[in-house]
């Protein structure tokens, strides 16, 4: 085998070196074989697949270290020495396809990610990088597994409002078994790795009762000041535990009618008086007509935001600060939530 990958030449999965180059260079090229598809990298090997040997006595431990030291994620690569043209040594480290993407090099203070392009590392551009985020599974926060929580944690109304209304499922479940399993295919419940069926992230976050019990990041914080200075002393500052789904019911009419907020109708009640104004004068029916300074869409959207936005009218200045990273708009987009 290593005499056919001698004979075929460098390629996107095969790298040739001599031993004699500095840890970061080799850390360079295993770091862009993992980001790619693995591959094989032979060391005492020239350019031209000429057999030039190992030179230094402790090749292996010279190769651990580099992987201990200069590449992130930690990789463990498979070493074996090979007698080749008679009695010179050459080194086949083999790398797999990395699942922890993406793989950089730590080098004078500063991680690096490269790809194999061809036959040459190179630096990964922020596309590049974006992709490898995504293969890694780094994305994918929603799904993991919430220690402690059960069946239970979830809200069965907001559920069966879900399952009927929202995706349409013509046939809901009938026992606890039957709503493992449902969930567990939809994302909304997760092994633990000890055989336990427990909410995921998403779940909790959009169907859970009081999510931050399990889950003290979640939530949302919203403070209010009296100007764009932000004061020390607060007009507002409340932290709202809901799930993000209201729960909801269809009426004899057969429309869909809001019986409990969820954490986007508990954020649009809140921050309304900061976000309309009343008119001044009174219509016909009694009433003062209140106009809104952002559509409800904006509101809406803003509760997906995995950062903080800064609302500012007037002599108010609302600060939305969304405590949970990383699930950003999942229940917005695929629970189409009404």
């Amino acid at each position: 085998m290593e005499l056919e990958l001698l004979a075929h030449g460098e390629n996107s999965g095969v790298e040739f070196k001599r031993d004699d180059i500095r840890p970061e260079q080799l850390a360079k090229e295993i770091v862009a074989l993992a980001n790619l598809q693995g591959g094989r990298l032979l060391l005492g090997v020239e350019d031209d697949g000429t057999i030039s040997g190992l030179k230094q006595e402790n090749t292996q431990e010279w190769v651990l270290n580099v992987f201990r030291d200069k590449i992130f994620p930690q990789i463990i690569p498979y070493y074996e020495e090979l007698k080749l043209d008679g009695s010179l040594r050459v080194a086949v480290i083999t790398v797999a396809a990395g699942i922890s993407k993406p793989y950089m090099l730590k080098h004078n203070n500063r991680e690096e990610v490269y790809i194999r392009m061809g036959n040459r590392a190179e630096p990964a551009s922020r596309e590049q990088q974006l992709r490898l985020f995504e293969s890694g599974g780094l994305l994918h926060v929603e799904v993991l597994p919430v220690a402690g929580t059960t069946l239970m944690s979830l809200d069965q109304d907001r559920l069966r409002y879900y399952l009927s209304s929202i995706i349409k499922d013509p046939e809901l479940p009938a026992t606890d078994a039957e709503w493992e399993e449902r969930l567990l295919g939809l994302g909304l419940m997760s092994a633990d790795g000890l055989g336990n069926a427990v909410c995921s992230v998403a779940g909790l976050l959009c169907f859970g009762i009081r999510p931050r019990r399990f889950l003290r990041q979640a939530g949302l914080r919203v403070m209010a000041f009296a100007g764009v200075d932000k004061e020390y002393q607060a007009l507002l500052d409340t932290v709202l535990d809901a799930p993000l789904v209201g729960r909801w019911r269809v009426d004899e009419s057969g429309k869909n009618q809001l019986v409990d907020e969820g954490l986007i109708e508990k954020f649009a009640l809140l921050i309304e008086p900061f976000i309309t104004q009343e008119s001044a004068s009174i219509d016909e029916y009694m009433r003062r007509e209140k106009t809104a300074f952002y559509p409800w869409e904006a509101v809406r959207e803003t509760v997906s935001m995995p950062w903080y936005i800064e609302i500012g009218r007037g002599r108010w200045t609302l600060k939305c600060a969304i405590i949970r990273i990383g699930w950003k708009s999942l229940a917005l987009a695929k629970c189409r939530i009404p």
